[in-house]
């Protein structure tokens, strides 16, 4: 099984590692980065100021894989999807894709000081959690799994960056 990061989001390659390295403990699998460039004006939404995440989510499904490959595209806009206001990421369930957005993970967007550790624990807890969709998981009502839902950035500091005892089982009987 390969993952691969695909940053849209120009995000500094040490800030990309720690993601990956991440991703690798967690999911056990090989993890790759791919520096991309897409013209995202087509995925933005005039009225709404936002990019339309169903359509971003659509344009990573488009990206030639092999085999049980799963993609998921880093992002630094705001993104939505038409019944939420705003969305920190998207996946396909059992799918080969996935979208995660910084553009609401940073403190300083809610006026406090900038903490580049937390803002590196949300955009990690936001890729797990959207690759995990990915292998099958739905969202999860245990205390602290990381596939617990998150409507505001302060649930995705509550939870951790890891699967709880049945996540895990689940993700490990999937095609891992």
């Amino acid at each position: 099984m390969k993952i691969t990061l695909l940053n849209y989001g120009q995000f500094d390659r040490n800030l990309l590692n720690k993601v990956a390295e991440s991703v690798e403990k967690e999911f056990h699998s090989e993890v790759i980065i791919r520096d991309e460039y897409a013209d995202l004006s087509t995925f933005f939404d005039s009225s709404r100021k936002q990019y339309n995440g169903n359509k971003l989510l659509g344009f990573i499904e488009n990206k030639p894989g092999q085999g049980d490959e799963k993609f998921i595209g880093l992002f630094n806009v705001d993104i939505f999807i038409p019944i939420l206001t705003y969305i920190y990421g998207q996946a396909y369930l059992n799918g080969k894709s996935a979208i995660a957005s910084s553009h609401r993970l940073s403190n300083e967007r809610y006026g406090m000081v900038k903490d580049e550790k937390l803002f590196l624990e949300r955009l990690i807890k936001e890729t797990h959690h959207e690759l995990g969709h990915c292998f099958g998981l739905l969202h999860c009502h245990s205390p602290g799994c990381v596939m617990q839902s998150s409507t505001y950035v302060e649930d995705i500091d509550q939870k951790s960056g890891h699967f709880c005892e049945s996540c895990r089982k689940h993700l490990h009987s999937s095609s891992l």
